[in-house]
């Protein structure tokens, strides 16, 4: 079967855009039609500056909610990055393929770095690393297709030039991956600057749906979402941003496409109350099977403890096949 690997990172609550832009498609697509694993990858909430506590309970909290929205691990595997130590094992060998302009080149890097910086911090060189992490994570499996957005598609090219690197000069280890784009997620936008992505590690909180947002906190962040200059209700996503991403949620949410549902509205209002409606009833059977897990935390730890045994049968024979190929010698130990 095809393989399948994504992850969410815990460096934030999940959000409305990380259900309709991934989750979604993970439960209702990836976990029926290949061998799919889906990861916490908290180390990757390490390369910046985070208080511990709070990285174990939002790693606990992602779990349960990728569960919530539908994973069912007698389909797919969930599983905790820090319980694999074979993403950490892969990681430092692709470190020795990996150049230092690659790493920089980064787009993100670039951008956190400077945010840390705007701060006042220091920059962690594991910021800098850490795609390699990334490309370690999906390598490790042998993963074919890494359903992403396309603010990561540059970290899934960099792990296919690192397998075809590493396969040229050691000898073929690794399975090529490549990036696939969800076939029925949307792209949501944050509600107070719609230009931007409904981001979990954002500032900006009035502007993001999280998953787990009381009805009537969902209700007031829609209808309080920022809209374009004029009355008429059209579908544009350059000129009429704010509008354009309301009509996406909505269609995501309630279905339908955005340019004919715009059709069905003369006031902003009427479109902001429909949309908020829609989100709640969207998220409403995630956040009762999230009650209902959180009633039986006993379910969830077995869950990721089966998890990481899986994943670790499938990661160990290519990340041990991998430093027998780059000159190490063999474990006896294992």
């Amino acid at each position: 079967m095809t393989r399948v690997f994504s992850g969410v990172k815990p460096t934030g609550h999940l959000t409305l855009g990380n259900y309709l832009g991934a989750m979604r498609q993970w439960a209702a697509v990836d976990q029926h039609r290949a061998e799919a694993l889906f990861c916490i990858v908290d180390l990757h909430a390490l390369t910046v500056d985070h208080d511990p506590a709070r990285v174990r309970r939002l790693s606990r909290q992602a779990a349960t909610l990728l569960l919530a929205a539908g994973l069912d691990p007698r389909l797919c595997t969930v599983f905790v990055q820090s319980h694999v130590d074979e993403h950490a094992r892969l990681s430092y060998l692709l470190e020795c393929v990996a150049t230092d302009g690659e790493m920089r080149r980064m787009i993100q890097y670039k951008e956190k770095a400077v945010r840390e910086q705007r701060r006042g911090g220091s920059v962690r060189l594991s910021l800098l690393t850490y795609p390699v992490l990334m490309a370690a994570d999906i390598l490790a499996y042998r993963t074919d297709e890494v359903p992403v957005g396309d603010d990561q598609a540059q970290h899934v090219e960099l792990s296919r030039d690192l397998a075809v690197r590493f396969n040229q000069r050691y000898g073929h280890t690794f399975t090529v991956p490549r990036a696939t784009l969800p076939t029925v997620a949307a792209r949501v936008m944050n509600l107070q600057d719609p230009t931007a992505k409904m981001g979990k590690s954002d500032d900006t909180g009035p502007g993001i749906v999280y998953l787990l947002d009381d009805p009537d906190v969902v209700r007031k962040k829609v209808v309080r979402a920022v809209t374009d200059s004029g009355h008429d209700v059209v579908y544009d996503r350059a000129a009429r941003p704010g509008l354009a991403n309301l009509l996406e949620i909505l269609a995501a949410c309630a279905g339908g496409e955005p340019a004919e549902l715009a059709g069905g509205y003369d006031s902003y209002g009427a479109l902001k109350k429909d949309t908020a409606e829609a989100v709640v009833e969207a998220l409403r059977p995630v956040q009762e099977r999230h009650r209902a897990l959180c009633a039986d935390p006993g379910y969830v730890e077995e869950v990721l403890r089966d998890g990481a045994e899986r994943a670790r049968a499938m990661a160990r024979p290519t990340v041990d096949a991998a430093y027998g190929a780059i000159g190490l010698l063999p474990n006896a130990a294992r």
